[in-house]
């Protein structure tokens, strides 16, 4: 059993592929398609690997796009702790248009749960939730699904020794912010998620790493970490609080690079890095992400190469 879990709970059948010019009414003659497994737990997993790691990916999965997204995930040697669903995966398609270089982005929904689904799902995930185990829960909700799901699997891993990573949106990262029960170990976001669950607008990274000492206090998560795009990613615990500026790059697609910053970040902590260590290799990650075309993740060259001058300062 590796060190390291990943749960995606609404995986994506990631299709991409790039035309001319996006324009309404006639067919658009794109150019070869690329099919990913792709989601939150899942894109952390396949990052971990390309990072030269391993980590265990419980995926719902369901229908003939269920399948073929396994054996995709087979195929890479990623270990997958399958779940099965009613209903077929969703998908996901991104399209770039070359004569702008923009990127447009569609996300299908996935199958509803029921109530009994949901319950199946907590009791196969349980006795994967084991002591010292790093825990990656990322990715959306699925219909169907309490939105405070994130609070009751971090009780399971808590009364299990396990630690929770949360990286998700929306209502349950919503919920997540006004958390009061048992802390997470790690909540994840970006400046502008924070600002949507907060209300507020934050101008510099001392103001975000105040609304991130908040939650602390409040008891929602031990540490914050959240990214504020290409100017860098601020990172708060209760007694060190930081900014890693990445060095300036040419992106060519954002897709991924939130995921790729979780694996690194999971795996250093994996292996007993420190925080600072550890956000500085998700940095470096997250920047080697946007320099790969479409749905492709990082690579351990570039990562390494970037996290050489990443530049870490106390706020």
């Amino acid at each position: 059993m590796t060190d390291i879990l990943t749960i995606t709970l609404n995986p994506a059948y990631d299709v991409s592929s790039s035309v001319d010019t996006v324009v309404a009414g006639p067919k658009l003659r794109c150019d070869e398609p690329r099919f990913d497994p792709g989601g939150g737990g899942v894109n952390v997993s396949r990052a971990i690997l390309r990072l030269g790691g391993q980590s265990e990916a419980f995926v719902a999965l369901g229908g003939h796009i269920g399948t073929a997204f396994k054996t995709m995930l087979d195929a890479e040697g990623i270990t997958v702790a399958h779940f099965a669903i009613a209903g077929n995966t969703r998908q996901s398609f991104a399209i770039v248009e070359t004569s702008s270089k923009r990127q447009y982005r569609f996300q299908l929904p996935g199958p509803a749960w029921s109530p009994e689904q949901t319950g199946w799902m907590l009791d196969q995930l349980n006795p994967l939730l084991t002591k010292g185990r790093i825990v990656v829960l990322s990715g959306s909700v699925p219909t169907g699904v309490p939105a405070d799901i994130a609070a009751t699997i971090n009780r399971m891993a808590v009364d299990n020794g396990a630690r929770i990573i949360l990286d998700t949106s929306g209502e349950a990262l919503t919920r997540a912010a006004a958390n009061r029960d048992l802390p997470y170990a790690m909540l994840r976001m970006d400046g502008a998620e924070a600002s949507e669950v907060s209300g507020l607008e934050f101008a510099s990274p001392t103001a975000l790493a105040d609304y991130g000492q908040q939650l602390i206090n409040d008891g929602a998560a031990n540490r914050l970490v959240m990214s504020m795009g290409a100017r860098g990613t601020v990172a708060v615990s209760a007694d060190d609080r930081f900014f890693c500026q990445p060095p300036k790059l040419e992106p060519l697609s954002a897709v991924g690079a939130g995921d790729s910053m979780v694996a690194a970040i999971a795996l250093e902590l994996a292996g007993g890095g420190s925080l600072r260590d550890a956000v500085r290799h998700g940095v470096a990650a997250a920047g080697s992400a946007v320099l790969t075309p479409a749905t492709e993740l990082c690579s351990k060259a570039s990562a390494d190469e970037i996290l050489q001058q990443v530049v870490t300062n106390d706020i």
